[in-house]
């Protein structure tokens, strides 16, 4: 069976050929004896992977890539496989895809670390999992990396095979003219910003576009039928559940959508969506965004719920034969960017929303600024369906490009 998995991974080393990485890839190092990379599906953690033992890994025979997924270790623990691997074949990196499969990785991968001190083990799971605490306490030996799925800038370059560098939130606020000028060259622009809102976040859609939206349901599914179940413990007639809450939230404005209001339409009690929102937000489907509060205000605070992109909620209103909301897609496209990028989003009552002590008021072409009027020092008006930017407005699109 060693050999069955060497050759699985020549073979899947030799088929890695793109030469365009990810945003988090020239940042992800394996300077720690144990390393994480977790994230939702299909946002292309295991292409991240190979790419680096292609890369970055010089004697790629003193290494193995195992997707933990497989039969084999039904039969055979892990801890096992990596000594025969460690004392036959001389293997001394082992990157471990989809551990999250695998009942018993927390205490496992803490005795490999312990046993195999010249051993370096990377490892990728699911976005619901916080890989590095626990009852193991892996925090003490590791380093964890996040992945989202596709910023419009890594569509651009995927797409249309160019380099765009990434843009700095204070960059962008304070010069959003330099950025028009870079991207003056493209030609349709905002019908690639169109494209990216329906079908750019997640990166198989460079491998089919035409049944993307199918895959995305897939994937939605697989996260609750397969994720939620087996890490969450819930029982099969619970997980219904989800895609109701999914379903629903695809048919109300975020400002009219609450934790009341799912639980009436839903059927189940407070506690209950609490819980199961909270499981969405870890898994990557939804997005909870709460108000900028301290101390106990915080727990009193509300939420603005999303699902978590554009994608997502125009496959499942294409699904259930819903007209989609512009406004609502605008501010998922506005959270997710920001949050991808590392920045901290509350919902705000000055504008929509607050970053870095900004507030921003989202809409389209004909927004004003009103409802940022006595904040106009330090607020923006971010619009849908402008190519340029203006006094207190930044076109919606760049947000696209902070990483």
């Amino acid at each position: 069976m060693r050999e069955n998995f060497k050759n699985t991974y020549f073979r899947l080393l030799k088929n890695t050929t793109f030469n365009t990485h990810r945003y988090l890839f020239d940042s992800f190092t394996i300077d720690s004896r144990l390393t994480g990379l977790v994230g939702p599906r299909g946002t292309g953690k295991t292409t991240l992977l190979l790419q680096f033992i292609n890369e970055r890994i010089e004697n790629k025979r003193q290494c193995i890539y195992l997707s933990l997924d497989n039969i084999y270790f039904t039969q055979i623990t892990l801890l096992d496989f990596v000594n025969e691997l460690y004392e036959i074949d001389g293997i001394r990196y082992f990157f471990l895809d989809e551990v999250h499969k695998y009942s018993n990785w927390n205490q496992e991968l803490k005795n490999i670390y312990d046993s195999y001190p010249d051993v370096t083990v990377v490892f990728s799971g699911s976005s619901s999992m916080d890989l590095m605490r626990g009852t193991y306490d892996l925090s003490r030996r590791g380093t964890l990396f996040r992945i989202g799925g596709m910023s419009f800038r890594e569509y651009l370059d995927f797409k249309l095979g160019m380099t765009i560098s990434a843009v700095s939130f204070d960059d962008l606020i304070h010069n959003p003219e330099h950025m028009v000028d870079q991207l003056s060259a493209i030609d349709r622009l905002r019908g690639h910003f169109l494209e990216y809102l329906d079908t750019g976040y997640y990166p198989f859609v460079l491998d089919d576009e035409v049944n993307y939206h199918q895959k995305l349901l897939n994937v939605i599914d697989k996260t609750i039928y397969e994720d939620i179940s087996n890490f969450y413990n819930l029982k099969t007639e619970n997980l219904v559940n989800f895609r109701k809450i999914l379903s629903f939230m695809s048919t109300i404005p975020p400002g009219q959508l609450n934790r009341n209001s799912i639980s009436k339409h839903i059927g189940l009690d407070n506690k209950t969506v609490e819980n199961y929102l909270n499981i969405l937000h870890e898994t990557g489907l939804v997005c909870l965004i709460r108000e900028n509060k301290a101390g106990s205000r915080l727990l009193k605070g509300t939420e603005k719920i999303y699902l978590d992109n554009s994608n997502i909620y125009k496959a499942i209103v294409d699904e259930i034969g819903f007209e989609y909301n512009k406004g609502t897609v605008r501010e998922i496209f506005f959270v997710k960017m920001l949050q991808n990028a590392n920045e901290k989003v509350y919902f705000s009552r000055t504008g929509d929303f607050e970053v870095q002590d900004y507030y921003f008021e989202i809409g389209g072409r004909g927004k004003s600024v009103r409802q940022i009027k006595d904040h106009l020092d330090k607020s923006f008006v971010v619009k849908d369906d402008i190519l340029y930017p203006g006094k207190h407005e930044i076109p919606l699109h760049l947000f696209g490009f902070l990483y």
